[in-house]
């Protein structure tokens, strides 16, 4: 399968794995299982995961769903950078300290050398229990080091991919700058960009969706209701935006947000939601979901009718750019 093929196979809606690692609270095996069922009976065919999601749990869960599943009925991708090893430290009870509640029987140390990276890759094979996954991504170099990113990681995910190992290759990073400049340097099918193209933010419409089109690389857009802020039409006034408290200046831009919206009977989130797909270089849109019922609102999100009418008043009120800036916009199926 070619990996324009591969690309076209992920479809509008992916699901985004975190919170089956257990991200902020726990869920049981039962409903990780529920949730990914909806998610297929939905028409969910792209899975994201990554080895920071519960130290493996997300991994596990997503392997023992997906083995029931027709091989070439889906797309998987997982991540690379942070490879898991034994927690010498751990006493009995420890719980992780990133955000994930599982028990930190294990550590994450950043490792961008090849053989890291193949280490790393040979872990998660076996926790999904597959011989290759779909898309390989170099997880959050902006965190970590970009310099090894370009040197050292993304030379070692050509190699896996030549090797077949994985059919396409990329990054996944909430910063939109450093991902076109990696863009701009290497060989990339695809990249991940959570957070930076938004119904409240779009800095990536700056440099690194106009890039992405001239270089024909991929985008699979994450984070996009930045958070929690964008995720419900009340728009409560301890929302978050970017993991923390959000500023009330973007409370307010929010609410404007949800107003229009309303104005058009459109839910905020099913605007978030499809925005994104609204850009040519996007290609599918990765969202979480905890419990079967969070599921199914994504997916009525993602179909929910919004008039043309809505984009423009938007528009009109500087909420979003222009369509003029977004280049030829493809009209999506309802």
């Amino acid at each position: 399968m070619s990996t324009e093929e591969l690309l076209g196979r992920l479809g509008r809606l992916g699901y985004g794995a975190a919170a089956l690692g257990n991200l902020y609270a726990s869920m049981d095996d039962d409903d990780a299982q529920r949730t990914l069922e909806c998610a297929w009976e939905g028409g969910v065919r792209y899975f994201d995961t990554a080895p920071h999601y519960g130290l493996g749990l997300s991994e596990q869960r997503l392997g023992t769903f997906l083995q029931q599943k027709p091989r070439a009925d889906y797309a998987i991708s997982t991540k690379v950078g942070r490879l898991l090893e034994p927690n010498h430290a751990y006493r009995p009870g420890d719980k992780d300290a990133e955000g994930f509640d599982v028990e930190a029987r294990l550590v994450r140390r950043w490792d961008y050398s090849e053989a890291g990276i193949r280490k790393s890759l040979q872990s998660s094979l076996e926790r999904l229990g597959l011989s290759r996954v779909d898309i390989l991504f170099l997880h959050d170099p902006d965190l970590y080091n970009m310099e090894a990113a370009l040197a050292e990681a993304i030379p070692a995910l050509q190699r896996l991919k030549h090797e077949g190992l994985a059919s396409a290759i990329g990054v996944g990073s909430n910063s939109a700058s450093d991902l076109a400049q990696l863009v701009e340097a290497a060989d990339l099918d695809v990249v991940m960009v959570a957070g930076r193209f938004t119904l409240l933010e779009q800095p990536a419409l700056e440099r690194l969706l106009p890039l992405c089109l001239e270089r024909g690389t991929s985008v699979v857009a994450a984070g996009v209701f930045n958070s929690g802020i964008l995720a419900d039409s009340a728009v409560p006034a301890q929302s978050h935006y970017n993991y923390l408290p959000a500023p009330s200046t973007l409370v307010e831009r929010a609410r404007r947000l949800a107003r229009i919206c309303q104005h058009h009977g459109v839910a905020l989130p099913a605007a978030a939601l499809q925005f994104p797909l609204r850009h040519r270089a996007i290609h599918s849109v990765a969202m979480g979901a905890r419990g079967a019922q969070q599921m199914s609102s994504n997916l009525a999100a993602m179909s929910a009718a919004i008039p043309a009418a809505l984009w423009k008043e938007l528009e009109t009120n500087d909420l979003i750019p222009s369509q003029d800036s977004f280049g030829e916009i493809p009209v999506l199926p309802q």
